[in-house]
């Protein structure tokens, strides 16, 4: 089957409001700019053997707003700002500046999901912004289906479930589902597509947190993208006697020369972004034990096929 095959959605509803796949293209985003103008001015100030409270003394702005900068989490308030903190780095050469200028305006842009604050997790932006410049996404959930592969359905029903414990704003269900639906366009569009890589664990996968119709649907919907050129899906056996997570995993493998950066949920519904080497080379260890211990990829329609056999009708 050609990378062109056109994955089955889970809701007319959702169609309307999505671009055509055709004309969609992996153009960097504006956070992925932020990122890669943080790393570039990290790399300097490291190199320089400077602190963030040297770096930023005398300037308009703070170590912790330099930090901030640095991080992808925001950009200067000003161009002169930046050039400032260039002229105390060293950078003189126009052209470079220029360019390091030209990241800041790209980055300032407003993303998709701005003005959602409300409805979106703490540290949500930054790690939408990462996953928006990712070339390859890994990923692993122990208990449910990773959002990237959830039906608009089996996420409503998860968002339902959980609703009661988490007490969900108004609006932030709506907001949440929405936004899962269009991450997923990433390795679906048909130009330059996302590789996706996923590892589904057996109990997560019989977890029946909907009705038999919902989970059938389920099952089918990832023996299709299961199909698709651009992604691999593995299954690891409930009777495997080797090691599995206990925590999801998010691994985003960044184009653009960016660094690879890792997403964990934690028990305060927040998002953990970091692209540290030591927290990155850990999840990358652990997804590499689990995708070990997994099925083949070829093995995963035929596990679908016998998992919606077995739901009730």
């Amino acid at each position: 089957m050609t990378a062109t095959h056109r994955v089955k959605r889970a809701s007319s509803n959702w169609r309307a409001e999505e671009p055509e796949r055709g004309h969609m293209t992996a153009r960097p985003r504006p956070t992925a700019r932020r990122i890669g103008l943080g790393h570039e001015l990290k790399t300097m100030r490291r190199k320089l053997g400077m602190t963030l409270a040297q770096a930023a003394e005398d300037l308009p702005f703070d170590a912790t707003t330099l930090q901030r900068v640095e991080t992808g989490h925001r950009s200067f308030r000003q161009a002169s700002y930046l050039r400032a903190l260039l002229e105390r780095y060293g950078v003189t050469d126009e052209v470079e500046v220029e360019r390091l200028l030209a990241l800041q305006r790209e980055g300032s842009s407003r993303e998709w999901w701005t003005g959602q604050a409300s409805s979106l997790r703490s540290g949500s932006d930054r790690f939408l912004g990462a996953e928006a410049a990712a070339r390859e996404i890994r990923g692993f959930h122990p208990v449910a289906v990773p959002g990237l592969l959830q039906t608009l359905s089996y996420a409503a029903a998860l968002h339902a479930l959980h609703n009661p414990v988490d007490a969900y704003p108004p609006g932030h269900t709506e907001y949440s589902i929405k936004t899962r639906m269009k991450r997923q366009e990433a390795f679906l569009r048909d130009v330059d597509p996302v590789r996706l890589w996923i590892v589904l664990y057996e109990p997560a996968l019989r977890y029946r947190l909907a009705e038999p119709g919902v989970m059938r649907e389920q099952y089918e919907h990832i023996a299709d993208l299961a199909a698709r050129d651009n992604v691999t899906i593995q299954v690891m056996p409930s009777d495997i006697q080797g090691y599995v997570a206990f925590q999801d995993i998010h691994i985003m493998i960044l184009d653009h020369g960016l660094p690879t950066t890792v997403m964990v949920d934690t028990a305060w519904l927040t998002v953990a972004v970091t692209d540290k080497p030591k927290e990155v080379e850990r999840i990358s260890r652990m997804f590499d034990v689990l995708a070990a211990n997994a099925l083949p990829p070829g093995e995963t329609p035929r596990i679908m096929g016998q998992l919606a056999r077995e739901i009730a009708p």
